[in-house]
């Protein structure tokens, strides 16, 4: 069900990437992602943000979960949906700021963030973790694929993070446990776009 009313707080953007096709839309998971799934690591209530047309909410939904994706366009929401009744999976999509997380009034077991917090600015990264800190549970997972500065390939990509500052968002109220170099698909990049996934628990 996609929530598009004035209580939902959709963050306004001056245009909705979803009016074309942006990069990262490639018609599937990031295969970083759906390795995730594949290996059991996704539990319980799964919250996907920034869900776009929701590919990683329903491989969550796929493998039996209770899969929740938000996000602010609704073209890409109807999108989202439209797969989930064509695949015969359940899952809920609302239209959503993810900048105002703790206004869902909603915990989760493991949060999904497939190419969204790099794109924030420093103030506002600071604010979505700590939504994200009000949402996950203690103990539960939150998996981070964002851009690398590792990407050296043309054309370049804009808001590459070094390890370093990927992993500075999360020195209050989290673990991270891991950060492994990984690859994310793009539909301009044909050898795709260097990559970071990090693994980080909730304390």
């Amino acid at each position: 069900m996609t929530d598009t009313s004035a209580a939902a707080h959709p963050h306004s953007r001056s245009c909705d990437p979803y009016l074309g096709c942006p990069p990262w839309e490639i018609g599937a998971p990031q295969p970083a992602m759906l390795a995730l799934a594949e290996n059991g690591e996704l539990h319980g209530r799964v919250l996907d943000v920034g869900c776009g047309t929701g590919e990683h909410t329903l491989i969550a939904a796929a493998s039996g979960l209770d899969a929740t994706g938000i996000d602010t366009s609704a073209r890409a929401l109807r999108t989202a949906e439209e797969k989930a009744r064509e695949r015969g999976l359940t899952a809920r999509f609302v239209r959503h700021d993810a900048l105002r997380l703790a206004e869902l009034g909603e915990t989760f077991d493991t949060a999904l963030d497939s190419l969204f917090l790099h794109g924030l600015t420093a103030a506002d990264r600071a604010v979505y973790v700590d939504g994200l800190h009000t949402v996950v549970r203690p103990g539960g997972r939150l998996f981070v694929l964002c851009y690398s500065d590792r990407h050296t390939g043309e054309p370049d990509v804009p808001h590459k993070l070094s390890r370093d500052e990927l992993e500075s968002c999360f020195t209050d109220g989290w673990v991270v446990e891991s950060v492994e170099a990984t690859v994310c698909r793009s539909n301009v990049h044909a050898g795709g776009i260097a990559a970071w996934l990090a693994t980080c628990r909730r304390t």
